[in-house]
């Protein structure tokens, strides 16, 4: 049965998300520019490209190790537009702040913001506020939305990948998702958990400096890799096949996730991001990336096939396979 209402799971970026954006918004908004459904919309005015994209931020908690909400909102509407192949220039902020929010703490948020635009070489140009009463919002949402130029021989979208091309990830997995979790219910660990925000527009640079043989790029935030990977297998057309053996998580997320029953190839990651890159120039990129200080753990990690196209595939450590599904559910709520 469909669901009413709006549920959590309408916003944990899986299956019921794409449901209410494919269902409800894009047959309301319909047009050619919106139906790509790639991380920015792309567009085109006299001879110059641009790409647009926007996001609003809610996580909880506000501040935690390695980041912030502000950093965060920064961060991801760059990476967005980082992810179209377009160089950013300008973000809008937007906050929802409610009555009664610290003032120490929204200078924090804000100082943040404005070192995270100056690592990322953009400005913040224009913006607005709203103070709700006490009670009608969980003291502050942040909305960031980003423009960037493209350049006219850069086409990268989830419809590009081809059958052959490497899947690269630029680090480990689910280091995001697994700090705002353990640090929401309290938990600790011997060794520190981090979250990876950081602005990929400088690797981005690098990687296209590198090679032109880039066709998709996308940076797997909520529903992570796996449900990253769905979303280019469905807009492609194309299969995907993962190495279980090949996929870098930290020794310390391993053991947290498997302390909660949690997959990390589910959770959210926001420093990371996945290309699919022809075959004969994956080698020569990988090296590339492995210079760069947010990439050092740069690898290759599967392929896109013309097999099983539109599904995902895991080859297992024990040599078998499994379907590795988009995420249904909502298994962490508000993770950015």
């Amino acid at each position: 049965m469909n669901p009413t209402k709006i549920l959590l799971d309408h916003g944990s970026g899986g299956r019921a998300s794409h449901q209410l954006i494919n269902e409800l918004i894009l047959t309301t908004f319909n047009n050619p520019i919106l139906a790509t459904l790639d991380d920015g919309a792309v567009f085109q005015l006299n001879e110059q490209r641009f790409a647009f994209s926007t996001d609003s931020y809610t996580v909880v908690p506000l501040f935690f190790p390695g980041g912030n909400i502000g950093e965060l909102a920064i961060n991801g509407t760059v990476n967005d537009l980082a992810m179209c192949g377009a160089k950013p220039l300008y973000l809008s902020v937007g906050f929802i702040i409610e009555e009664g929010f610290p003032i120490d703490d929204f200078q924090k948020i804000l100082s943040s913001m404005q070192k995270a635009a100056a690592q990322a070489g953009i400005m913040i140009i224009t913006g607005d506020t709203k103070v709700v009463p006490r009670g009608t919002a969980d003291k502050i949402f942040i909305n960031t939305t980003g423009i960037g130029i493209i350049p006219n021989h850069i086409t990268i979208s989830g419809t590009n990948a081809r059958p052959g091309d490497k899947i690269i990830i630029s680090g480990t997995i689910a280091d995001h998702g697994i700090t705002i979790l353990t640090r929401r219910e309290g938990l600790q660990f011997e060794s520190p958990l981090q979250s990876d925000t950081a602005p990929l527009n400088s690797l981005v640079a690098l990687m296209l400096a590198t090679t032109p043989q880039i066709h998709t790029l996308r940076d797997p935030t909520r529903g992570g890799v796996a449900t990253t990977l769905n979303e280019i297998a469905g807009q492609s057309k194309m299969g995907m096949k993962l190495y279980e053996n090949a996929l870098p998580i930290r020794d310390e997320v391993r053991g947290a996730c498997e302390l909660l029953g949690l997959d990390p190839l589910y959770l959210a990651n926001e420093g990371k991001l996945i290309a699919c890159v022809a075959p004969e120039a994956a080698e020569a990129l990988l090296k590339a990336m492995q210079q760069h200080p947010y990439a050092h753990e740069t690898c290759i990690i599967g392929e896109v096939t013309a097999d099983h196209r539109g599904t995902v595939i895991m080859e297992t450590g024990i040599g078998g396979t499994r379907i590795v599904d988009m995420l249904s559910g909502e298994p962490l709520p508000r993770i950015c």
